[in-house]
């Protein structure tokens, strides 16, 4: 199947967020990456933009009653950022995570000079 979208991994954000994870909700987690990399319009459930960021968006899991979000953002039209993520434990995504999410967005763009 034709990729719609490229995966970027900066640094080693999601990795050490992934690593930490059961293998159930690894793969639920490779599995969301692929829709999102093969899917024309991807439905809010598994992407969605974070109100009040600049341009940030959430890659949405969910495993049974475990919800995971990880950060992410679009470079130019077709490649997609990934950064952190953490299990979501509380209704509202707690400010901290998505600071650190706009810090690794700064860092990415810093890099790229």
């Amino acid at each position: 199947m034709n990729k719609k979208r490229e995966l970027y991994f900066f640094k080693n954000y999601f990795e050490e967020f992934y690593e930490a994870q059961a293998d159930k909700v690894k793969k639920k987690i490779i599995w969301t990456l692929k829709v999102i990399e093969e899917i024309d319009r991807i439905p809010d459930i598994y992407l969605k933009h974070l109100k009040n960021t600049t341009g940030l968006y959430e890659i949405r899991v969910q495993v049974g009653n475990n919800i995971f979000r990880i950060f992410c953002f679009f470079d130019l039209d077709n490649i997609v950022v990934v950064g952190n993520g953490f299990q979501k434990k509380t209704q509202k995504t707690p400010k901290q995570q998505i600071e650190r999410a706009e810090q690794i967005k700064r860092e990415y763009y810093e890099s790229k000079k």
